[in-house]
């Protein structure tokens, strides 16, 4: 006994051995492993694209993070500037440069545009370099001048040396800009820029008290000083100054968020298609070891062992995994300066090529996984039976218990699972990605398995073309699962794309136009609030005009009254906190806003006296865990200020009115300098009468913002994120169709014989095609429905809790695809029957 196992063991091939028949076997065209190479190409490279292309944005912010933020530590305040304390402590610290940020109005005659006023000092910029469209490198304008975007300047249709005014300063045109170094640190503003001196706002009263503006000071240190820690020095110092602090660490947090969120998001979609394509992986092994079904036996006949044929065939499998990884990967770096180009006036990235070794290795990780998992059971099929059983394999399919492959698939999916959650900026949502991917495959095998079962028990139809083909769908050996599963992926991929877009194309025609008001107005005075609305009424007599108050504070504390928690003690502010980052608008109201719903608590009487009170939203007080009773600590012009929360809200953040986070009852915020904030909404069809422009020669501190040009960016951001979506989605649909081929191809090749036999018993050809027509068109038909169920979830998950819109499928459409989708699988279907049709019964059985 002992001596027959070291012969087995002495005689077993040694990989290199292994590898020279392997070699020899392998077509240099990777015939028969041609469906792996594609399935790998399209998930790899998309991953690879990816990810070189996140890392290529990254990588900028980094190494830009001075130029982007104008300086190595950046100070924020709103509505006030630094006093003489304040702005020592950050002089001794290095060379400052302040300025100033505001939204105004520029007009040319009649004509006006939004804009977003920059007002810099002589020192600006600290970092960085402000080009002007004819060649000139400058620094702050000079006394008098503006520089403006060439949007702007397009507006208004001014050239350098024109004359425009700004909230009634007139100005100069002394150049138009092309590249701002600043600009993806500024964050969002309702204009282009257009820069300023110093002290022409307080000419113009932009920054009268109560006026909505920001001051932001840039500090260039020393090379040894920690921007952080100088950060947290400052705070100690003056803790109740309603500081924001920024440094070159952290020049673009939002864009940072995006571009991390975004990524992952694709990455995950690219992952969904490396599933999808791995379903093909299995079917392309499971045919490739199926046409070397006799060469597998005749290498046991002449005493391979199990392991000889494992490692002969891995090694092909590999070499054609490896193959097609390179080429995904070289494809995703390839691209990677044609998507730059596209995002380059949206977001920092390095032009040429770009090599992320991270991201590179993670797709070619995901790659090989994928192919492991899914080739393993195939494999393991034709490692375990003895020759004479491969032989049998035609008229007795072989059957493998779970114990051979189910220790490669296991660790493989541990792999996958630990590679995700390693690149993951949200684990949470990467485990219910992989989560649903899995439960959507089971969802689909138990369908398969119901199909199986289903018609076996049903009764056997007359025609004998039914009757066999209802009977290739439970027969031994029939490829009903992979089938199942390769047509669900399929119809839910075209389901998903279609309820996707004609959600995002209702969202887009619909809601945003439908609800917003004609008009915003920033910085009307207080005091005159009446003759703002009466200017109003006496244009457009029936035009709505609603105002409120419009403050800005920061969030400093929350919690109950004993156990208040300071927002700076916390390691890490929650997604869904968001109103805790930064300063937030803040506003009192003596009735309960428009749009929104008290879901717990109650309202202030209108004449409240006692202690102040706040409303807030109840989805911000369910991420800190804030209820009724509770209290909130806001920091307001560097004064802390407390109020008692009275009320939660239910807000229609969709109304693109007025909307606040909190609202205070009016004896807590009415004695802080403020200005008020207006909507105006004109009768439908009403001209406006010249609105717009009596209202800013009326009022030129205050900033009128006519909301179609807002409209049609929110319709081109909208339309952007849905090419992006779609196209996102088109590579899993590439590896939906792959895995399609695949396993048609995996079926005609467990075919061959039967058809062979038909043929040889007197069976026509169209009687053959009507037997694929019986048995694609009864799987067909019933996943039209789970498909439907399934890509309906998937599109409801990506529109409602992905992107935050309505679900606006259009049903019709919908189904339209779909039917669509039937069609061309059908079709692809009998396509992929035809060489069935043309094989020479004298030849298949001598193959046999």
């Amino acid at each position: 006994m002992a001596t027959s196992r070291t012969t087995r063991v002495d005689s077993a091939l040694s990989w290199r051995t292994a590898w020279m028949i392997a070699r020899r076997d392998l077509s240099a065209r990777f015939r028969g492993l041609r469906l792996l190479l594609v399935c790998l190409f399209l998930g790899v490279g998309a991953i690879a694209a990816i990810g070189t292309l996140t890392g290529s944005i990254e990588r900028e912010l980094a190494t830009r993070g001075r130029q982007i933020l104008g300086g190595d530590l950046e100070v924020r305040v709103w509505q006030r500037g630094l006093s003489p304390a304040e702005m020592g402590a950050l002089e001794r610290l290095g060379t400052v440069s302040m300025g100033l940020r505001m939204q105004a109005i520029a007009q040319n005659g009649d004509l006006t545009a939004p804009v977003a006023l920059k007002a810099v000092d002589a020192k600006w910029p600290l970092y960085g370099t402000l080009l002007l469209k004819d060649g000139r490198k400058v620094r702050a304008p000079p006394e008098g001048t503006i520089w403006l975007s060439e949007g702007t300047a397009a507006r208004l249709q001014v050239a350098p040396g024109s004359r425009v005014s700004v909230s009634g300063q007139p100005l100069t045109v002394g150049g138009i800009i092309q590249t701002e170094p600043e600009l993806l640190g500024e964050g969002f503003s309702l204009g282009d820029v257009a820069i300023v001196t110093a002290d022409m706002p307080a000419r113009a009263g932009l920054t009268a008290p109560g006026a909505m503006y920001r001051t932001k000071v840039r500090v260039a240190l020393p090379a040894s000083r920690d921007p952080q820690a100088l950060a947290e020095s400052i705070e100690r110092q003056f803790p109740d100054a309603g500081f924001e602090f920024r440094t070159r660490d952290k020049a673009a947090p939002n864009t940072e968020r995006f571009v991390s969120r975004m990524g992952e998001f694709l990455v995950l979609v690219g992952l969904a298609a490396l599933v999808i394509a791995g379903i093909g992986i299995g079917g392309g092994v499971s045919s490739y070891l199926e046409a070397r079904r006799a060469s597998i036996a005749t290498l046991k006949v002449l005493g391979a062992t199990s392991g000889d044929i494992a490692r002969i065939y891995l090694l092909q499998i590999a070499a054609a995994a490896l193959a097609g990884s390179l080429a995904g990967l070289a494809a995703g770096v390839l691209v990677t300066p044609l998507l730059a180009r596209a995002l380059g006036t949206l977001l920092p990235v390095s032009a040429g090529f770009t090599v992320s070794p991270v991201a590179l290795f993670t797709a070619a990780g995901y790659g090989l996984l994928v192919a492991l998992i899914f080739a393993a059971p195939p494999l393991a099929r034709a490692r375990a039976f003895p020759a004479m059983a491969l032989m049998r394999a035609r008229v007795s399919p072989l059957r493998l218990g779970r114990g051979a492959w189910l220790l490669p698939v296991g660790l493989g999916l541990v792999a996958i699972v630990a590679l995700a959650l390693a690149n993951a900026a949200q684990p949470r949502v990467t485990l219910m990605f992989l989560g649903g991917a899995a439960a959507m495959l089971l969802v689909l095998a138990g369908v398969g398995w119901a199909i199986r079962a289903g018609v076996a028990r049903l009764p056997r139809p007359k025609g004998p073309m039914l009757r066999a083909g209802l009977a290739n769908l439970y027969r031994p050996g029939a490829q009903t699962g992979a089938l199942v599963t390769a047509l669900g992926f399929g119809l839910s991929a075209f389901v998903l794309i279609a309820a996707v877009q004609t959600s995002l194309d209702a969202n887009i025609r619909a809601r945003v136009p439908q609800r917003a008001p004609d008009y915003f107005v920033l910085d009307v005075p207080r005091e005159r609030a009446d003759e703002f609305r009466r200017a109003v009424t006496a244009t457009v007599p029936r035009a709505d005009v609603r105002m409120v108050p419009n403050l800005r504070g920061r969030i400093l504390a929350y919690g109950p009254a004993a156990h208040m928690t300071r927002v700076s003690d916390l390691a890490e502010i929650p997604d869904d906190a968001w109103p805790l980052r930064g300063e937030r608008g803040l506003t009192y109201a003596a009735a309960l806003p428009e749009g929104n719903v008290l879901t717990d608590g109650a309202w202030w009487p209108r004449d409240y006296k006692g202690p102040p009170l706040v409303s807030v939203d109840e989805e911000f007080a369910r991420a800190i865990h804030l209820k009724v009773g509770d209290e909130l600590t806001i920091g307001l012009l560097g004064v802390e200020r407390a109020a008692r929360i009275a009320s939660l809200r239910r807000i229609d953040w969709d109304s693109m009115g007025f909307n606040f986070v909190l609202v205070f009852s009016p004896n807590a915020l009415a004695d802080a300098p403020h200005n008020l904030a207006a909507t105006i909404d004109l009768p439908p069809g009403t001209a406006n009468a010249g609105l717009l422009q009596k209202l800013v020669r009326a009022f030129p501190s205050s900033s009128v913002i006519e909301t179609g040009g807002l409209l049609r960016d929110a319709r081109d951001l909208l339309g952007q994120m849905s090419t992006a979506i779609l196209a996102a989605a088109s590579v899993a649909v590439l590896a939906g169709l792959a895995v399609l081929f695949g396993a048609i191809a995996a079926a005609r090749a467990s075919r061959t014989y039967d058809n062979v036999i038909l043929r040889v018993l007197g069976a026509s050809r169209g009687q053959l095609l009507a037997l694929q027509l019986a048995e694609y068109g009864l799987i067909a038909a019933i996943l039209a429905l789970v498909s439907l169920a399934i890509g309906s979830v998937i599109g409801w998950a990506v529109i409602v809790q992905l992107f935050e819109f309505d679900w606006l499928p259009d049903w019709p459409r919908v189904i339209a695809v779909l039917g669509a989708g039937l069609v061309l699988i059908i079709a692809f279907a009998l396509a992929g029957s035809l060489p069935l049709l043309r094989a020479k019964p004298a030849q298949a059985l001598r193959e046999l």
